[in-house]
């Protein structure tokens, strides 16, 4: 066995996979999604075959990997565009905890035990589920949760954005009982009449909203 060519071809590799990873932004690093997992797998396989097998000529490798980098950037840029590509790629946060009630049918649906439930509730330091406001899924598989506030304090109501790139979120107007309608004149009354040129807006516990306007630029 050629070890010298080994230790090459690895070292080659290392600089090949960090390259790519940076081109293909933090977001791959940082927050995995079911898409980002599986690209992450495949490279790290075709790194391996590059590695361990010295009869495989390099590009044979190197062009599968840089082609999925293409591809997962690609597809991160579409996201930015569409919602609707958004959630297919990344999916959707499931609320499995809301307003101390567990929802069962959500947990069943994202094939999600009581189990995986405590666990990560034991690691964002909850320890009683009576604790808990809002528990919410994310896509990368992450738990966010909100605890409960005492009595006397404001009640917390869940994030929920009510415009996201200059589009409502209907669905979510209806998680608070208000209509786009009853949206669009708060906005007016805070002098935005263009919905498209809002980023994101939210409503925030005190009953006021939080606004982000696009840059100029976009």
């Amino acid at each position: 066995m050629d070890y010298m060519t080994i230790i090459l071809r690895t070292i080659f590799i290392y600089f090949i996979l960090l390259f790519v990873l940076r081109f293909m932004g933090k977001r791959e690093i940082g927050q995995l999604s079911v898409l980002d997992f599986v690209v992450s797998i495949m490279i790290a396989e075709l790194a391996v075959i590059s590695i361990e097998d010295v009869q495989v000529p390099m590009m044979n490798t190197i062009v599968p990997i840089v082609m999925l980098s293409f591809i997962q950037i690609f597809f991160a840029f579409i996201s930015l565009k569409s919602e609707k590509v958004r959630d297919l790629v990344d999916g959707e946060p499931s609320v499995l905890i809301s307003e101390g009630k567990i929802d069962e049918h959500e947990m069943r649906k994202q094939r999600y035990n009581f189990d995986d439930l405590l666990i990560q509730l034991r690691q964002n330091k909850i320890s009683n589920i009576s604790d808990v406001e809002f528990a919410i899924l994310e896509p990368s598989g992450k738990l966010s949760v909100i605890e409960r506030k005492d009595e006397a304090q404001h009640k917390p109501s869940m994030p929920l954005p009510l415009i996201l790139d200059g589009k409502v979120q209907e669905e979510h107007l209806k998680k608070i009982n208000q209509t786009s309608l009853w949206l669009r004149q708060e906005m007016r009354k805070l002098g935005y009449r263009d919905i498209k040129k809002i980023s994101y807006c939210s409503l925030k516990d005190n009953n006021t909203f939080f606004i982000d306007l696009k840059d100029e630029y976009e």
